[in-house]
């Protein structure tokens, strides 16, 4: 009720991908929320990010994070493509330590 989250997430969990990364597009026509449908493919991509605030330990000032994964609508429900991508804090280390 008091969104006090919007302090830390100022954006949407999500945006359509198509022809370009954020493609064009409502979420709503005529004031209602679009119905997913087979073949749609949109971004899963909460993130949360901590700014410098009253009441915001200076510690984690300006530290932020958006683990992101893009998914198919299919006619049973969805296909996560980027399954394979890392995102746990040891295999995103390992990969840029690695320098993969």
């Amino acid at each position: 009720e008091q969104e006090q989250y919007k302090q830390f997430y100022m954006h949407r969990t999500g945006h359509w991908l198509g022809l370009d990364v954020h493609d064009a597009g409502e979420y709503k026509q005529g004031g209602e929320w679009l119905p997913l449908e087979p073949g749609m493919v949109l971004t899963v991509e909460p993130g949360c990010y901590v700014r410098p605030g009253e009441g915001v330990p200076e510690q984690y000032w300006n530290i932020g994070i958006r683990i992101e994964d893009d998914v198919v609508v299919t006619e049973s429900g969805c296909e996560v493509i980027t399954g394979g991508v890392p995102k746990t804090v040891a295999d995103i280390e390992a990969l840029m330590r690695d320098g993969r």
